[in-house]
């Protein structure tokens, strides 16, 4: 049941206006795309196609007068380092660079290159821009969250399983804002009384779900996969899987998780930034500078909610939050 429409990836790219093409005397320009996701990740798949198609609505083809070379750096430091150099090596006119890894991986190679980034959290505070409004050098993009998101997921999960007192939280310790966010998710936990630990994402599958399982041995637990573990998608499915075993209510970041047997998914859609980086890439193509372009927000956040997991969980979801859910799986 679906509480508000929402446009499917291709369907949302079939009615994208058409703009005024890009001129062939242009010729062959190179487009470089650093993804912080692993090459076989739906997600991350999805959000390459997406940036193509709005490129392709705008005028750029591949083949005709675009060349775009994709490399997908999981959110691993030094994958991630080794892709950047190679990208850089290739001298792009631009770089679409995915998550707050793959845009340090790439000023660490180059602070000349012009780059778009999606799926940031904190580019000023990261350093890679001045301020959203004028971000000055090589870099622009759109920001996916602020840091008060994180409290946000905490109070979803008080208000679907009011007994929590205790959350376990997923993080990538290797992306500083990973490290961020537990704070953030910390300093939100102390008005609700909840305590938050940590289980860090670059461990193997064994250890996490060794992690896990020592902590359900105590009751009234919750778990929240954060955005910034993006380097383990192969895990989603145990994590899934580890809180139905041992009923842990849990909010994920991205909405394929609860199409397969995940509670509740809430963030912003970055399909949707890939489609206006693509703007931006074109707009820099056509000789605008990337410092003079501000750093946009994210506009849109999704809320989904699977009711046959909340009723193997035991849990009764609340009318005000099954009203205010995107889409709602019976």
């Amino acid at each position: 049941m679906r509480r508000r429409a929402f446009i499917s990836l291709l369907g949302g790219a079939a009615v994208w206006p058409v703009v005024t093409r890009a001129q062939p005397s242009e010729g062959m320009r190179l487009i470089g795309v650093l993804m912080n996701r692993a090459a076989d990740d739906p997600q991350g798949q999805a959000r390459v196609a997406t940036f193509k198609q709005a490129l392709q609505q705008l005028g750029w083809t591949e083949g005709r007068n675009v060349r775009i070379d994709t490399r997908w750096g999981a959110d691993d430091v030094d994958r991630e380092r080794g892709y950047a150099a190679e990208l850089a090596a290739l001298a792009p006119d631009i770089v679409l660079a995915s998550g707050t890894l793959s845009v340090t991986a790439l000023q660490h190679v180059s602070r000349t290159l012009p780059m778009v980034f999606v799926g940031v959290t904190d580019p000023v505070g990261a350093g890679f821009v001045d301020s959203l409004a004028r971000p000055g050098g090589n870099v622009t993009g759109f920001m996916i969250y602020e840091y008060n998101l994180s409290g946000k997921w905490l109070e979803l999960l008080k208000q679907i399983a009011p007994s929590i007192t205790r959350v376990v939280v997923i993080r990538n310790p290797d992306n500083p804002v990973g490290v961020a966010v537990f704070s953030a998710l910390r300093a939100a936990a102390q008005p609700l009384r909840v305590e938050v630990s940590p289980v860090d994402s670059r461990r193997n599958a064994d250890e996490i779900e060794r992690a896990i399982t020592a902590f359900a041995r105590s009751p009234n637990g919750g778990l929240i996969l954060t955005p910034n573990a993006a380097a383990m998608p192969a895990h989603y499915s145990l994590i899934v899987k580890l809180a139905a075993r041992y009923k842990l209510p849990a909010v994920y970041p991205f909405p394929e998780m609860v199409t397969n047997g995940g509670l509740m998914s809430y963030g912003p859609d970055v399909i949707d930034q890939c489609r206006r980086a693509a703007e931006y890439v074109d707009r820099i193509l056509k000789g605008e500078k990337p410092g003079e372009l501000p750093v946009q927000q994210a506009t849109k956040f999704e809320l989904r909610i699977n009711l046959k997991t909340a009723k193997a969980l035991g849990l009764e979801v609340p009318n005000t939050l099954i009203g205010r859910a995107d889409e709602v799986i019976e």
